[in-house]
C-alpha cells in the first residue's frame, strides 16, 4: 500500500474549517492556487492530486479501478478517513463535482457541505436533457485524445479555459494537461465523458452549492439548472465569467462564493 499522502501528493495549508479542493480531468491541485491563496487565511485547505493526475504516485494507478468514477470516490473516502477529517466542505471542479457527490452519498458522515464547481452529471444530450455534446461529439473527442494526447491538449485548452484575452491561462492549462500520462488520461477521459450520474443527484443529502459560469462550452447553463433542480434545497450561483475553469479565470468571485457558503450556518 502506498502512503495516502504520497499517493495523492497531499498538501495542507491554512487553519480553520476544512475545505477539500479536488481538481477536474487533466488538471492537478496547482490550478487551485488562485483560490487557495484567497481562502487559506480563513480555512484549512486540503489539496490533492487524483491518482493518475499531477504528482500522484504512479504506483497507485489501477486501470480497472479508475475506469469508473466510483474508484475516485472511494479514494476520497479513504483520504478523509486516513486524515481523520471532519465537517469537510468538499469542493469539486468539473468531473470531481460528481466524484464528490458519489463519495458523500456513499458515506456523508465526515462531510458538512458540498460545492459543485461547473459540474456535469452527463455530458451527452439525451432526449430533453442537454449535456452539451452528442454521442458522436464525445466519440470524436475520445478518439482525438487517444490518437494524439499532446495535440488534443493544446487544441482543447483554449476551448475549456475560454479566455482568449488571457493566453497565459490557456497555456497553463495546456501545460497541465500535457504533464499527464496519456494512458492514464485515456482511462480517466472515458470515465469522465461517458459517465451518467443524473440519477444520483436526488440522493445527495448535504447542503449543496452549484457554481456555474455565464458561458461554458463544456457545461452549458442548462446543465447547471438541471443539477440545481435535481438536488433538493441546493443553491445556484452564476458567475459573470466565461469558461469552464472559473477557479483560474475568475478566482476572486469563485473564492468568495465558496467562502460565503462554507461559513454560512
Amino acid at each position: 500500500m502506498v502512503d495516502v499522502y504520497a499517493r495523492h501528493n497531499i498538501k495542507i495549508v491554512g487553519d480553520g474549517p476544512t475545505i477539500l479542493l479536488v481538481h477536474g480531468f487533466g488538471c492537478d491541485q496547482n490550478l487551485w492556487r488562485p483560490v487557495a491563496d484567497r481562502l487559506e487565511s480563513d480555512f484549512r485547505l486540503v489539496l490533492i492530486d487524483l491518482v493518475g493526475s499531477g504528482s500522484s504516485d504512479p504506483r497507485a494507478w489501477d486501470p480497472t479501478k479508475y475506469a469508473s468514477l466510483s474508484g475516485y470516490a472511494a479514494d476520497i473516502l479513504e483520504i478523509v478517513d486516513e486524515l481523520d477529517l471532519r465537517d469537510v466542505v468538499f469542493v469539486g471542479h468539473s468531473v470531481s463535482a460528481m466524484i464528490g457527490a458519489l463519495a458523500t452519498i456513499e458515506d456523508p458522515r465526515r462531510f458538512a457541505k458540498l460545492v459543485l464547481l461547473t459540474p456535469s452529471p452527463c455530458y451527452i444530450d439525451d432526449d430533453d436533457y442537454r449535456g452539451g455534446f452528442s454521442r458522436a461529439d464525445i466519440d470524436d473527442l475520445l478518439e482525438s485524445l487517444e490518437q494524439n494526447f499532446l495535440g488534443w491538449s493544446r487544441a482543447m485548452a483554449p476551448v475549456i479555459m475560454g479566455t482568449p484575452d488571457r493566453p497565459d491561462l490557456q497555456d497553463e492549462l495546456a501545460d497541465t494537461f500535457c504533464r499527464n500520462d496519456p494512458e492514464h488520461a485515456r482511462v480517466f477521459a472515458r470515465a469522465t465523458f461517458l459517465s451518467d450520474n443524473r440519477s444520483d443527484l436526488s440522493r445527495i443529502s448535504l447542503p449543496t452549492l452549484v457554481i456555474e459560469c455565464r458561458q461554458d462550452a463544456i457545461a452549458p447553463r442548462e446543465v447547471g439548472a438541471y443539477v440545481h433542480t435535481h438536488i433538493a434545497g441546493s443553491e445556484l450561483i452564476t458567475l459573470d465569467a466565461i469558461g469552464h475553469c472559473p477557479h483560474v479565470s475568475a478566482a476572486a468571485d469563485t473564492a468568495e462564493a465558496i467562502s460565503t457558503f462554507a461559513l454560512a450556518p
